[in-house]
């Protein structure tokens, strides 16, 4: 799988877990050089608390496009150390 935004691969793996329809990718496939700081937090009933990063590519900044749950809840240990994304992503094989 791979994920791209603004015309740049973000990450690459053959290793993602599928989770309502959203592929989580291992964190370490993840291109920190395209990665930005993000104070943003969610809830997930069963995940528990997402934490945010946000995309810089060629000078365009896409707020929060980048999910991971640093501590999720036991019955969502499968997302641990992975990351997923949205805002205009795409995620394809």
């Amino acid at each position: 799988m791979k994920a791209t935004w603004n015309g740049v691969t973000i990450a690459e793996s053959d290793d993602t877990v599928l989770v309502e329809g959203n592929h989580y990718f291992p964190a370490d496939s993840l291109k920190r050089e395209f990665v930005t700081f993000s104070n943003h937090r969610t809830m997930c009933a069963w995940k528990g608390q997402a934490s945010y990063y946000s995309l810089l590519v060629n000078g365009e900044m896409n707020t929060d496009a980048v999910w991971y749950y640093p501590d999720p809840k036991p019955e969502a240990d499968m997302v641990r150390d992975r990351v997923a994304f949205w805002k205009g992503v795409k995620v394809e094989t």
